[in-house]
């Protein structure tokens, strides 16, 4: 269960980028930090942080840091995912030879922690 709540808090934080990208562009098309879209994509991503850092909390109530930890990476995969599906971002091939060895470090990561 405590890596079940570790993975949703990094999937989690990654929609909180994608929603913070959201904000941004917001802010620019509007040029208002009180426009209320822009106040509602802040708000929303402030939300979801508090949540995810207080679900985090319980994980590290549960599992050593140095274990659950290397989860977090998977942000670093997720966040440019999310960002090519929802705002078209393209990436050259070595961004996936990246990605392959952010995912192998977090197989070797936690299986030897």
């Amino acid at each position: 269960m405590t890596y079940i709540v570790a993975l949703i808090c990094v999937i989690g934080i990654a929609c909180g980028q994608i929603l913070f990208k959201l904000s941004a562009s917001s802010l620019q098309k509007t040029g208002s930090f009180f426009d209320p879209s822009t106040m509602l994509l802040l708000f929303c991503s402030f939300a979801l942080y508090g949540v995810m850092t207080i679900a985090w909390i319980w994980v590290l109530q549960k599992a050593d840091l140095g274990k659950v930890y290397p989860l977090m990476a998977l942000a670093f995969v997720i966040v440019p995912l999310g960002s090519h599906l929802i705002f078209g971002e393209r990436f050259q091939p070595q961004y996936f030879v990246g990605v392959a060895l952010i995912m192998a470090g977090i197989v070797v990561a936690v299986r030897s922690a």
